[in-house]
């Protein structure tokens, strides 16, 4: 049954109920109506609570002098109190209960009886219904909380797996970009070399057999990695620096390194930080710079690291050039913000190209803590190769 017709059905029940004890009380035509009225003005204590209880009152106020009967005062005064108290707001509420309240002491003065239990069911009446009207807005306060609270889970959900594709993609890039560059390069170089030196078209194959087993080494320890949550990763060292620019230079990438200052007592986000560097810009190096020489720069000051790779000019059209994405300085950018840390790439004044971060050796907690969530949030425009 809809809300409607259950308050018409109220309404039709109460008027005949209340009229057919009038009737039998032997209350006169107007008694009659006045009590058939009242009995039905709770049809609209829901949908209209401060007309229904106006006209409850109306109504005992015109039986209420003539006598009344006892069946009229006390349920019909205890359900429009209730019904005020249920439904009405709060002023209304107030103003039906005291209302209905005073016409129960002006029945209990007519009627010669004592007024306590006329004003306790007026009260009983009120207090009830403004008990369930507290509950039900509490309940309604924590259903539209749960539903908030759901929301948010489901948004914080989503955002988890964007943020965590987004982690993956970015370990991908640093581990593959590298070794792609390195084979796609030499396989340039091969193609070139097989007829007229066959002993360096073999080295050059042997480089990029190399290249593509220690990027099928990194791909299984990340696959590990992502499978097991409680894998422990090795501690990053600045020897795998001077490993990456040993293993460009064995491609036949002209690079130098030249390491600065004491290399102790470095955080372990630092030093990560700074092999993604290296690695980036020795990538970009080999695709858009092939040939010419590169020069990697680690110098540890009283508290920052200053990482660098810078390039000369290309002595000839790049091997890869067109073929980058940005997804790599992108996501530097945002894992130095994370650290606190500076990154600044684009050209130099001959024509070459400078990768420079500046990383703070002492890691502030807001620092560490924005680390873990390096991912969250829209990635930077960074300029591209």
């Amino acid at each position: 049954m809809s809300r409607r017709r259950l308050d018409v059905a109220v309404g039709l029940a109460g008027a005949s109920l209340a009229a057919i004890g009038s009737v039998a009380l032997g209350e006169g035509l107007l008694g009659t109506l006045a009590a058939g009225a009242c009995g039905g003005s709770l049809g609209l204590c829901r949908a209209r609570p401060t007309a229904a209880w106006v006209i409850a009152a109306g109504t005992i106020a015109v039986v209420a002098p003539q006598g009344g009967g006892e069946l009229l005062p006390f349920p019909l005064i205890m359900l429009s109190a209730f019904g005020a108290g249920r439904w009405a707001q709060r002023t209304s509420a107030i103003a039906g209960g005291l209302a209905l309240g005073a016409l129960s002491l002006v029945c209990a003065a007519v009627s010669g009886e004592s007024w306590v239990p006329y004003v306790l069911v007026a009260g009983v009446g009120w207090i009830v219904g403004q008990a369930i009207r507290e509950r039900q807005l509490v309940t309604d306060r924590l259903a539209e909380r749960a539903r908030e609270l759901a929301q948010e889970q489901d948004a914080y959900a989503e955002l988890s797996v964007r943020y965590e594709r987004a982690r993956i993609a970015a370990e991908l890039h640093d581990i593959v970009a590298h070794a792609i560059s390195v084979m796609v390069v030499q396989a340039g170089a091969g193609q070139r070399l097989a007829a007229a030196n066959p002993e360096l078209t073999a080295e050059t194959f042997d480089a990029i057999s190399g290249a593509a087993r220690q990027a099928e080494a990194d791909m299984g320890r990340l696959v590990a990695l992502l499978a097991d949550e409680n894998a422990i990763g090795e501690a990053p060292d600045l020897e795998l620096v001077q490993e990456i620019v040993a293993r460009a230079a064995g491609t036949g990438l002209d690079v130098t390194l030249r390491l600065e200052g004491t290399r102790e007592g470095l955080p372990a986000d630092v030093v990560q930080a700074a092999t993604r560097i290296v690695r980036e810009g020795l990538t970009n190096a080999l695709r858009y710079a092939t040939g010419a020489p590169v020069r990697v720069l680690l110098c540890h000051e009283r508290d920052a690291m200053i990482v660098e790779v810078a390039n000369d000019p290309a002595p000839g059209s790049a091997a890869l050039a067109g073929h980058g994405t940005g997804n790599g300085l992108r996501g530097l950018r945002e894992h130095l913000d994370a650290l606190g840390g500076q990154l600044q790439a684009g050209p130099t004044n001959d024509g070459g190209w400078r990768l420079r971060a500046r990383l703070p050796t002492q890691l502030r907690a807001s620092a560490q803590q924005g680390h873990s969530r390096a991912l969250q949030g829209p990635l930077a425009t960074t300029p591209s190769r």
